[in-house]
């Protein structure tokens, strides 16, 4: 009886640990929540129309969300205890990701995934010519509550339009659409997406003017429309985007002035616009853009000068690139407050003036452009300065400039000639001396003619022993 009680009472002991490892198990495995039929057949549609029909889903991976996952497919459960597809993944993301075969196109099975919410294909679609590949225009709307991020990189053969159904995309959160052969205006209806956090255009065709309507993505924190032929005028709008982080419209075709309302967005940290066309001068394009770390506005006809910003502001700038943008006046030694400066480039503008030695003593500083201006004088930085800077210091080009250096140093900056002292010839009162421009070093020669110190002209003579001493002041003319 005690052993018969004890089967028993074991018996139950063990069914009731099979029902918590049960209860504890759902969820996480899909032999105990099932993917419907439906759902089966349609990733597979969607993985043999990007991968190719060799991929025999069905035989492989009988269970694409269970114990025989799917490199690049991830499944959510849902409240009808069924299991659906959430993210497809296809690209040489990770070494056994699957790779989209030359002969991909998009599968219209894709839109019957319902509970998709994120799509990247990365290298999917490689020739323009061979075989393009373009957007579907529709149908998007069917993924209007659920798609949280769409992806497309890297696919020279994707090309057409950016379909307006993509404005339909309600929860959309981020949407990358970079290095595609896509070409058209931007679509208004992305102004729709105001869900939307990062937005990236970047290196495709794209033309025609930036929409006014996508000052309404108040939550974006990414906007990058470079390598685009974008033209216009940069819409006022834009500075309503008060969360935007970074904005990058660099190599584009846009004109005019940047709008005063840019200086609304507090805390933007990277602005780009370099190789367009904008002007207005340099005060009031940045003036109250003091969040800053990267200002890149080169190769633009911004024109202006230097002395006006308050760079003593600029306290969080550590990239600073005005080259080519048609400075003019000097530089002021307010730029040497800029005490998280790394990269400073003034190179190809009209600057003219001496180069003030405090530059050396930003503390971060690791590179320094100054080539092809209008600058004169002694550059008068430290041996040490020359070492740690190395090609990073550039200030050829610069006709009027000359360096102080010992005459056993090595250190030398590129393409600029020394300050060399020129020997003068005294004979009889009369003086003569052959100087190059831009070289007006403090000069004296030793001959022996007596005589008390006198002045003439700009010379001042005198003797010492029996030696006659000439001096130039800092100018000859």
């Amino acid at each position: 009886m005690a052993i018969r009680f004890l089967s028993c009472k074991c018996h139950y002991v063990l069914c009731f640990v099979f029902l918590v490892l049960s209860f504890l198990c759902k969820g996480q495995d899909s032999s105990f929540s099932p993917m419907k039929n439906k759902e089966k057949e349609a990733i597979y549609s969607v993985i043999q129309g990007f991968v190719g029909k060799w991929w025999n889903g069905s035989y492989l991976y009988p269970d694409p969300c269970g114990w025989t996952p799917v490199q690049g497919v991830s499944c959510e459960q849902y409240d009808d205890g069924f299991w659906y597809v959430s993210t497809v993944n296809f690209g040489p993301v990770f070494d056994n990701s699957l790779v989209c075969s030359h002969e991909a196109q998009f599968p219209q099975q894709l839109f019957n995934l319902k509970h998709l919410k994120v799509l990247s294909l990365s290298t999917c679609f490689h020739s323009p010519t061979k075989n393009p590949v373009k957007l579907p225009l529709s149908k998007w709307d069917k993924f209007s509550h659920s798609l949280e991020s769409l992806t497309l990189r890297s696919n020279p053969g994707l090309v057409g339009t950016i379909p307006p159904a993509i404005g339909s995309l309600k929860n959309l959160q981020s949407l990358l659409l970079l290095e595609n052969g896509l070409s058209g205006e931007l679509p208004l209806s992305i102004g729709n997406l105001v869900k939307l956090r990062q937005l990236v255009l970047a290196g495709n065709n794209l033309e025609g003017e930036v929409p006014a309507n996508y000052g309404r993505l108040s939550e974006l924190l990414i906007f990058d429309a470079s390598r685009n032929n974008l033209s216009g005028v940069f819409p006022s709008t834009l500075g309503l985007l008060d969360s935007l982080l970074k904005l990058d419209f660099s190599n584009n075709m846009l004109e005019g002035e940047l709008p005063r309302e840019l200086g609304r967005l507090k805390n933007l940290t990277l602005l780009d616009i370099s190789h367009n066309k904008l002007r207005g001068g340099l005060v009031r394009t940045i003036k109250e853009l003091v969040s800053l770390k990267h200002l890149v506005l080169s190769n633009n006809p911004i024109g202006g000068d230097l002395l006006g910003v308050k760079w003593e502001n600029f306290q969080n700038l550590e990239a600073l690139d005005l080259s080519n943008i048609g400075l003019e006046g000097s530089v002021p030694k307010s730029m040497a407050k800029m005490k998280r400066l790394r990269f400073l480039d003034l190179s190809n503008n009209d600057l003219c003036g001496s180069l003030s030695r405090s530059l050396e003593k930003l503390p971060c500083l690791t590179a320094l452009h100054v080539n092809g201006n209008n600058l004169t004088g002694r550059l008068e930085f430290s041996e040490r300065f020359y070492m740690k800077m190395g090609m990073r210091f550039a200030a050829w080009n610069n006709t009027n400039l000359c360096c102080m250096a010992k005459p056993t140093t090595h250190e030398m900056p590129y393409g600029v000639k020394p300050c060399v002292q020129k020997n003068i010839t005294i004979s009889e009162g009369v003086s003569t001396v052959k100087m190059s421009e831009g070289n007006y070093e403090d000069s004296f020669v030793v001959a022996s003619l007596g005589g008390s110190g006198f002045y003439y002209g700009l010379w001042c003579l005198f003797t010492v022993n029996g030696v006659l001493y000439v001096f130039l002041w800092d100018m000859l003319f």
